[in-house]
């Protein structure tokens, strides 16, 4: 059997394409990867895409299956112990409210807040998952 070993996107579901695109462009840094007003936005991190879906337009019939989901998503981004400081320095410049901080018995860290449009997002330091559990 063939393994897998990443996961290539990851889609959230948002209101308003636009305050999505300037709400994870800030927030990140990133440059967007390609967009259609109505439908989509998309973002490369790393070697993954994080796809922002408008569902009102992804649950119609089309050149893809129909999909989408409404209600608030999850999205977890790693980031590294060192830098945990950054990120809360960086939400709260922003103005963003840190929902959750939480330590993890492995030993790993998270910052739990959201986009505007609800969805859950969550900055994780990679121990939060080891690879031996």
């Amino acid at each position: 059997m063939a393994l897998i070993n990443q996961i290539l996107e990851t889609a959230l579901y948002v209101k308003d394409l636009e305050e999505a695109e300037r709400f994870y462009s800030q927030l990140f840094d990133i440059i967007t990867y390609a967009k259609d007003d109505k439908r989509h936005v998309f973002f490369r991190i790393g070697n993954s895409m994080l796809l922002l879906f408008n569902p009102l337009e992804t649950e119609k019939e089309g050149v893809f299956p129909a999909h989408g989901s409404h209600g608030a998503g999850h999205a977890a981004f790693a980031v590294e112990h060192r830098d945990l400081d950054f990120w809360r320095q960086r939400l709260h410049d922003l103005g963003i409210e840190i929902e959750k901080e939480h330590e993890w018995p492995a030993g790993g860290r998270s910052l739990y807040f959201r986009d505007p449009s609800g969805n859950s997002l969550e900055l994780a330091t990679a121990d939060t998952w080891p690879e031996n559990v």
